[in-house]
């Protein structure tokens, strides 16, 4: 716009300029008309050439966007920005120090922002107050530090729970809880899945164990509150005293309910235990997470399993018998049922090479041994919902 002004100043000069000299005289008569012409087009460049040479001057150069960092840790991306969860009611101290002064108790349940992390200690934010946590006790919330996971927990939209492949009333294809929260990190809504902080690493070593065959972990469950669980195992219990069939597919020696559905709390409560499956990736992408890159599978197909997930039945058995879960290296010695395929195999490779351990019962579930004897006499009881996120882009240090 300002140079078309220009320009059209340049021309009303000129003319202006021309009636002028026509009523001033003999004088200015005498010029031609092709000096006029040239006058007149040297005024107009020498405007042009004005507005152009101070747009060159003023022109603001953007700056590149920086390339995205590549994380170097035990985690997809750092915690820094990550939502995690007090799994049991913990102090919230002053320093990173258990000797400091404590600010308040956090309730079990109690969501918050990690923001630093310094050895043992998260430095944490939550809606109303910060200061220091032993992330020892804290559960952190998967999809914002190990992205490249695909999460579909079904038990909070569409429970998948059956049992002898019959429907299990009031619970198959109900929510049976709320876990999916809009996460700022993440920039979608997205499943909440909580796990204990070290449990966290090794869930990230499988998945990259996966990743590098061209596959790809799909959880299902992590942290269930007991509610849900305690619904699951009333229904199945009911269901299983009227129909003969799905009696005896949970309680036919050597197996009984309590392998397939926990009648107490379970590791799930717990913040140990995870459900997952695997899938072949068909289509991923680069993305860009904060300061961060990071993968994100935008197709795959999950693998043939022995049963669906969360066929509550010895169907689903790992194992040809029960194998003490509380043994790190029991299942070792145990013989794989004769319906473990070759992907259930390729599953349970990632996971123990992780240094996760099978459930005889369930070929999808696995624990961290070491994450519930590190927390044992202080863990979860699962009392709590956890609904809500307050992830934040993670950004490198300055």
């Amino acid at each position: 716009m300002s140079i078309k002004r220009n320009w059209r100043r340049a021309v009303i000069g000129f003319l202006t300029a021309v009636v002028l000299s026509a009523c001033s005289g003999s004088d200015e008569q005498t010029e031609t008309e092709e000096s006029k012409s040239a006058s007149a087009n040297s005024a107009v460049k020498e405007a042009a050439s004005s507005e152009t040479s101070k747009e060159e001057d003023t022109a603001v150069v953007q700056p590149e966007e920086p390339e995205p960092l590549v994380y170097e840790g035990s985690l997809e991306l750092p915690v820094n920005g990550a939502t995690g969860y007090a799994s049991v009611r913990m102090d919230l101290k002053a320093a990173a120090d258990a000797g400091s002064e404590t600010i308040s108790a956090l309730e079990a349940g109690t969501a918050f922002e990690v923001v630093e992390e310094v050895g043992d200690w998260w430095y944490v934010q939550t809606e109303t107050e910060s200061g220091w946590v032993q992330h020892l006790y804290c559960f952190i919330n998967l999809p914002d530090v190990i992205p490249s996971i695909i999460y579909d927990n079904t038990n909070t939209y569409a429970s998948k729970f059956v049992s002898s492949g019959k429907a299990i009333p009031g619970i198959t294809g109900v929510a049976l809880y709320d876990g999916k929260a809009y996460n700022m990190r993440l920039g979608k809504v997205s499943d909440i899945v909580p796990v204990l902080y070290s449990m966290s690493k090794k869930i990230y070593l499988a998945q990259q164990a996966a990743l590098a065959e061209g596959n790809t972990l799909v959880i299902y469950e992590g942290y269930r509150p007991y509610s849900a669980q305690k619904m699951t195992v009333d229904a199945l219990t009911n269901l299983a005293a009227s129909d003969p069939e799905v009696m005896a597919g949970i309680n036919t020696h050597p197996w009984d309910t309590n392998w397939f559905i926990a009648t107490s709390v379970s590791n799930h409560q717990m913040g140990y235990a995870i459900d997952v499956t695997l899938a072949k990736i068909t289509e991923q992408q680069e993305i860009v997470i904060g300061d961060y890159a990071a993968t994100a599978i935008t197709g795959y197909t999950e693998y043939t399993m022995p049963t669906t997930i969360h066929e509550l039945s010895m169907a689903s058995a790992t194992f040809t018998g029960p194998v003490k879960s509380s043994s790190p290296t029991a299942w070792l010695q145990a013989t794989l049922a004769d319906t473990m395929n070759e992907a259930a195999i390729l599953l349970q490779r990632y996971c123990t090479d992780a240094g996760l351990t099978p459930l005889a019962s369930e070929w999808w579930h696995f624990n961290d041994l070491d994450a519930r004897f590190s927390t044992e006499g202080n863990s979860s009881k699962g009392e709590y919902l956890l609904d809500a996120t307050m992830s934040e882009a993670p950004e490198a240090a300055i």
